[in-house]
This record gives C-alpha cells, structure tokens and sequence, in this order.
C-alpha cells in the first residue's frame, strides 16, 4: 500500500447501464475529479429484445377453458445485471493489480446492492463508503459537490485523507 499522501482514491460513479471511474486528485473535502474509465451498455427496453409474446398455458382442473399467462423474462433488467456483473469484475482486477487504494461508490439502490455483491475481498477492503445515489447523467462539478458531502456526512470529525 502507498504512504497516505500518496494514496489513490477512485470514485465510481454508476447504474445498470452506465459506469464512470474518476480519480480524486485532490482531498475528499475538496475533490477534483478526473476521469480514468467511461463504460456503456446500449440496453433497449424490454419489450424490444423479446422475441414473443408471453406464453400461455392451460389451468389444470379447468377444463382447459382457462388459461394463464406465463411471466416473461425482462430482458432490461438481465442485461443491467450482467453489465454490473462485468463492472464489478473491472474494479476487481484493478484492486487486484493496486490501481487505487480507496474506492467510493454512488449507484442506485440496486445496482450498488449488486455491484456490492460481486466484489472480491480485495476491492471490498478498499471500499471507503457508499451513496445510493444515481448521477451518472450529472455533470462532473455536481459529481464533486455531492462526493464532498457525503464524505462530510459519513466521517464527520474524522480524519481519513
């Protein structure tokens, strides 16, 4: 690990379809984000990777007069989860080969619970605090302003560099 003044912080910045990594050249309280990393997934709504219609069956003890719908697969919400999957496995290698020594995350809910869920140990111990917060389409100075905040917030009296 680097002496702490030389220690890189990476802030990612994400949601099931879009995934920014900067790196904080400044501190926490009055960061300056530069980017490192911009990923994309064109991911079309549902209804427009289906291939059919939904199925149907017949409803036992009915006679065969009824029939059901049978749920299809929102293919929307596979693919955002299969994109987080892929990102997470990016930061993993990244901790892995010491790419930076502090990690912060903002998604939305979900994504960040999934993002969470498939990091190694490696980037686990390096994560210093999580938002759910989705800016992905924000500007990088509001990005700044809302990292300053929750860092305010999370460690409010402490000293973490």
């Amino acid at each position: 690990m680097r002496d702490l003044a030389d220690q890189i912080t990476w802030v990612v910045v994400a949601d099931g379809e879009k995934a920014l990594i900067f790196v904080n050249d400044d501190t926490p309280e009055q960061p300056f984000l530069n980017v490192v990393s911009k990923e994309k997934m064109e991911n079309p709504p549902s209804r427009e990777q289906a291939a059919n219609r939904p199925g149907r069956f017949n409803d036992a003890g009915a006679g065969g007069a009824q029939r059901s719908a049978v749920a299809d697969t929102d293919w929307h919400e596979f693919e955002k989860e299969r994109f987080e999957k892929g990102f997470a496995e990016t930061l993993n290698k990244a901790a892995k080969k010491n790419a930076f020594d502090k990690l912060v995350l903002f998604a939305p809910p979900q994504a960040l619970g999934r993002l969470r869920k498939e990091l190694h140990k490696e980037a686990q111990d390096r994560l210093v605090f999580t938002v759910d917060n989705d800016l992905t389409n924000h500007p990088v100075d509001e990005i700044e302003k809302h990292l300053a905040r929750a860092y305010k917030e999370e460690f409010a009296g402490e000293d973490l560099v």
